[in-house]
């Protein structure tokens, strides 16, 4: 069962947007300055620009494949099930992670408000419990009030740090950014600034490339777009602008709002606290100043938590639909058309994320959306180098292939920086999923990939079947919203035969008049005779290409037709001699309006300026009817 298409442009914004700006900027930023200074706001500008770099590739896979799972779906479609199945787990887990983070602010904020000083771990994981059901009922209720309910949030946080960054501008301190360099570190069980220097050294660039990998989890919400894309109505405009829109909102805020931090907190304390953003606050306004960055942590946590909920569980249902997961996690509700069974498993996976060391949750995140964006990069080389026709993005990554390859590059050195303890995590969840695969995939799954097409190329030892241009195809119908016709489906059931030589018209009437009779009942004599007749009255050749033989049977109520294509060409006349393409038919009175439609059909299909060169340079008979189905028609409006 497909999900329902409800989210517009500002769910996509306020998803990507409500995911990316909580922890990342309302607890990492007193880590991270801790161990950079105010270079901090430079590892937060380019950890932003090397995410934009990042989802280029993640937006051309997204508006070429719009299916829930997102950086999954991409990447067992381009690499196969068994490195689709580590994606898919290693997303899950990536997302849960980071979305644990978020739930764990917000329990914090509701325990330190309830409890103060008195609150303890096991009464932060019952209060993260509690919070997490409260978001699975939500997400399960239905897709559009989880989004209509992340655009409120948004639009609520990005006031209040509007207000915030308007403040705190006229209390800005410059000497707070002298060293710019600065790293603390505990020494006789206090913090203290242990090292210091310019940014223009090879410290300074050891610093800015080391933060923006420890941050960049900050940024990780980009693939929760992908993941809910088949939920997006208009995905071909809808995600591209709104992802790109948001990582730019987003890092502009981030700069900015770190900038003021950094500006009116001392550097001892800005390294030594875990609510930065809201003591920078209570040093420009006081109590209230305090209160009120604290309600906007908890609307970022609480954005990140919904919109965390409602991608992670696009996971297990994407790998259920791939029969690399049970078939029961795959469920749609019937009433909310919501997968419950893959929400209610995020959200045990998620409070049992609870119980890791917050910087490993950090680390372990960020090592695996870093993978994920090697992944899709990688993703975006193979596909684009098998050739595939169905393969149709609406938005086209520029400078190919050199972003991917700079993108693969910083990203594995990014992972790299980030350590030992985050990279054995990940190596641990890649054996989980290894061990999903062997157990109970690979007996059920069996998938046809683009890696396959790719080595066709290299080696004819191959052969494979439709399998993957049939879905891409589908999936294009499915994005556009097209509504297949009746047309439509007799070209799925039609017989479509590649003349291998010059052959004629009358060769080829008589070759289909005995197929059609053996259908029909009739004799093959008398259906000839009936096509010569109509031809001979006026000519079917519509253009020196193309040509529509057809006639109209009184005594049948059925419509058959078959497709040829000949690059040598069929003789229909001495005007028309090469004929490459028929479209050949029987119809009857009855049925007036699908003969009427077949023709508007393929007066559209033929008025594409590329028709001709696309119907000689097509492989073989299915890529002739993929040529037919996916010819430019009208789309079905969005509700």
């Amino acid at each position: 069962m497909e999900l329902k298409k409800e989210l517009g442009y500002m769910d996509v914004f306020s998803i990507s947007s409500g995911a990316m700006i909580s922890s990342g900027i309302f607890i990492l930023p007193g880590i991270a300055f801790s161990k950079a200074g105010p270079m901090v706001i430079l590892g937060y500008i380019l950890g932003g620009l090397i995410a934009f770099t990042g989802i280029l590739s993640i937006i051309e896979l997204t508006t070429a494949m719009p299916k829930a799972g997102g950086d999954y779906f991409f990447i067992v479609r381009t690499l196969g099930p068994l490195i689709g199945t580590i994606s898919g787990v290693l997303s899950w887990f990536a997302i849960c992670l980071k979305t644990a983070f978020a739930i764990f602010g917000i329990a914090g904020v509701i325990g330190g408000i309830i409890y103060g000083s008195n609150l303890d771990h096991q009464t932060l994981v019952i209060i993260s419990s509690i919070v997490t059901t409260i978001f699975l009922i939500l997400n399960i209720i239905g897709v559009k009030i989880a989004g209509t309910f992340e655009v409120i949030l948004v639009i609520g946080l990005l006031s209040l740090m509007g207000i915030f960054i308007a403040v705190g501008m006229f209390h800005i301190n410059i000497d707070f950014f002298t060293p710019f360099i600065q790293i603390y570190d505990v020494v006789n069980n206090r913090l203290e600034l242990v090292s210091s220097g310019s940014p223009f050294t090879a410290l300074g660039a050891g610093v800015i490339v080391s933060t923006a990998a420890f941050i960049f989890v900050s940024f990780g919400g980009l693939l929760k777009v992908a993941s809910i894309s088949e939920e997006v109505k208009n995905p071909k405009v809808n995600i591209p602008k709104g992802m790109i829109s948001s990582i730019a909102v987003i890092t502009v805020v981030y700069a900015v709002t770190l900038f003021v931090t950094v500006g009116v907190l001392p550097g001892d304390q800005l390294a030594n606290s875990l609510t930065p953003i809201a003591d920078a606050a209570r040093v420009l306004a006081g109590k209230p100043g305090y209160i009120v960055l604290t309600i906007a942590s908890l609307l970022a946590f609480l954005s990140t938590a919904n919109a965390g909920i409602m991608a992670a569980s696009r996971y297990p249902l994407a790998l259920s639909r791939d029969k690399l997961f049970p078939s029961f996690v795959g469920r749609v509700n019937k009433k909310f058309k919501t997968p419950t069974v893959a929400i209610i498993s995020t959200g045990l996976l998620i409070v049992g994320s609870l119980l890791l060391p917050l910087e490993t949750l950090v680390k372990t995140a960020s090592a695996v959306i870093l993978m994920t964006y090697v992944l899709t990069n990688l993703s975006v080389i193979i596909i684009r180098e098998s050739n595939l026709s169905n393969y149709r993005p609406s938005f086209i990554t520029p400078l190919y292939p050199w972003i991917q390859i700079f993108t693969i590059f910083v990203f594995t050195y990014f992972i790299a920086q980030l350590g030992v303890a985050a990279i054995e995590s990940s190596i641990g969840l890649i054996f989980i999923s290894l061990a999903i695969y062997f157990i109970y995939g690979k007996k059920n799954s069996s998938k046809e990939y683009a890696l396959l097409h790719l080595l066709i190329r290299i080696t004819d030892s191959l052969k494979l079947g439709h399998n993957l241009e049939s879905e891409l195809r589908d999936i294009i119908h499915q994005r556009d919203d097209v509504e297949l016709t009746e047309f439509d489906k007799i070209v799925m059931e039609a017989p479509i035969i590649d003349l291998k030589s010059f052959t004629s018209l009358e060769e080829l009437i008589t070759l289909q008049a005995e197929k059609f009779s053996a259908i029909l009942g009739k004799n093959h004599l008398e259906l000839e005779n009936l096509f010569f007749e109509r031809e001979n009255e006026i000519t079917t050749a519509i253009s020196g290409f193309t040509a529509i033989p057809h006639i109209v049977l009184d005594d049948i109520d059925t419509f058959h037709m078959a497709v040829f294509r000949c690059r040598d060409g069929i003789k229909f006349s001495e005007k028309h001699p090469q004929i490459k393409a028929v479209f050949l038919f029987v119809s009857s009175p009855k049925l007036n309006k699908l003969h009427l439609q077949t023709l508007a059909s393929i007066a559209t299909l033929i008025k594409d300026e590329n028709f001709q060169k696309k119907w000689l340079e097509a492989k073989d008979e299915n890529y002739l009817r993929d040529l037919i189905l996916l010819r430019k028609r009208k789309n079905r409006k969005n509700k």
